[in-house]
């Protein structure tokens, strides 16, 4: 394609001379051509690229991009081996690990497609009478917001009026748990208040303007569609909640990773390469008109291109906002694995009840990221720089209700929110 012309020869310089090893050739009887699943999201750029502009073909392998609905319909296909690999939500592979969900299959994710990208939306109708009934301000922060929607709930228990319907994409998922922090953060118990429901993220902004649903927390580009049609307004973004979220990974099965060894460390590189393209602004106008294309996320080019600068409309009526960083697909470690981050996940699967600590359960959910494969691929100089590290301090602070995560702590941490469930009490939601 025009795409993949354009950079072919930007694709040969930067394999040869970027220092990353090439991993030795692919056995004669390992898969060189990988059906890859993935939801039209704007954080599906790593693997997009890795396709369309010959990075995996560089690698000596053919990426076959399946465009999906939902997530469930994702895990499912890869668990029944319709597809090699996946586009995944950062929590399925820590779920499928624990077992949980309606059909568990062992995932792991070897490669992370970067953070940020997610945004929490309301409707305007939402969002006007909190302004109305809390003297609001258009530059509310995410706090702010919370607290206002919490006043607005109070209100409207007292008129006798049914909870807002609010959307989120997957129960095993970064926007559950972000929404979720964000509600209880403003003093909004998410399974009491309001009621959480399941939509696919391309339905977002329709079941909205349909008043199917009064808000919803998903991915770009669906939060800035809403906006700009009129029907909903921004509230949050990821960066708000918290700014190194882990947010979509590259899933696949144990066994087929153990099975392709070196097709998994050509994949890693090829994916390596796709990121740092993605990462360079000078890049951007190129990555839009990619992900436009019907087959890919098939939103305006202009929304896209904005989305990537992070300049969002928080509104029909012109409110702007610059988030920095909204995406990092490279910079910063993004990309790297990292077991912390599995727990921080463990972490809130324990504090809304989806399941129990145990020793054993904090090992399998780490076990869901594997660096060692990442480090197997592009070497000792893609480890962790020290201040990302582990236990780097400034790693696991930064939340919008200021507290810090300690990874050797996970159920203390969990257990120390005013505002959790509890396995036994808490409502059950199907991931189906």
């Amino acid at each position: 394609m025009y795409w993949r012309m354009l950079v072919s020869d930007m694709v040969s310089t930067q394999s040869g001379d970027s220092g990353i090893p090439t991993p030795a050739r692919i056995r004669g009887r390992e898969q060189k051509t990988l059906r890859a699943g993935f939801i039209p999201l704007m954080d599906a750029s790593i693997l997009i690229v890795a396709a369309e502009l010959g990075f995996a073909d560089k690698e000596g392998l053919r990426l076959d991009l399946v465009r999906d609905v939902t997530w469930a319909n994702v895990r499912d296909r890869l668990a029944f081996r319709q597809f090699d690999i996946a586009h995944m939500l950062s929590p399925m592979p820590v779920a499928s690990m624990l077992g949980l969900g309606s059909n568990p299959s062992p995932t792991i994710a070897p490669f992370s497609l970067g953070r940020g990208g997610n945004a929490i939306t309301l409707s305007t109708r939402i969002f006007e009478r909190m302004k109305a009934l809390t003297g609001l301000t258009d530059d509310a922060g995410a706090l702010a917001n919370a607290k206002a929607l919490a006043t607005l709930l109070a209100d409207m228990r007292l008129r006798g009026e049914a909870v807002p319907t609010l959307g989120m994409t997957y129960p095993f998922s970064s926007h559950n748990y972000e929404f979720r922090y964000w509600l209880a953060a403003g003093g909004i118990d998410p399974d009491r208040d309001v009621k959480l429901v399941v939509v696919p993220p391309p339905l977002t902004s329709d079941a909205l303007a349909a008043g199917a649903i009064d808000g919803f927390c998903v991915g770009a580009p669906w939060n800035m569609i809403a906006s700009e049609r009129g029907t909903g307004r921004i509230v949050a973004a990821k960066q708000d909640i918290w700014p190194l979220a882990p947010e979509k990974v590259l899933g696949m099965r144990p066994d087929w990773a153990d099975a392709n060894a070196d097709t998994v460390s050509r994949l890693i590189v090829a994916m390596d390469q796709a990121a740092r393209w993605c990462d360079d602004p000078g890049h951007h106008n190129e990555l839009a008109e990619i992900l436009s294309a019907p087959e890919y996320i098939g939103a305006p080019t202009g929304i896209v291109r904005r989305v990537l600068n992070g300049e969002f409309s928080l509104d029909a009526q012109g409110t702007k906002r610059v988030v920095t960083d909204y995406f990092l697909f490279h910079r910063g470690a993004a990309n790297h694995p990292r077991p912390d981050q599995a727990s921080w996940i463990y972490s809130q699967m324990l504090r809304w009840g989806q399941t129990e600590f145990s020793d054993e359960g904090l090992a399998r959910a780490r076990s869901a990221f594997r660096p060692d494969l990442y480090l197997t691929a592009l070497g000792q100089d893609a480890a962790l720089p020290d201040e990302a590290s582990e236990k780097g301090t400034g790693s696991y602070e930064g939340f919008m209700d200021g507290k810090r995560f300690d990874p050797d702590a996970v159920p203390a941490y969990a257990e120390g929110f005013p505002v959790r469930s509890n396995v036994s009490s808490s409502p059950r939601m199907t991931d189906s």
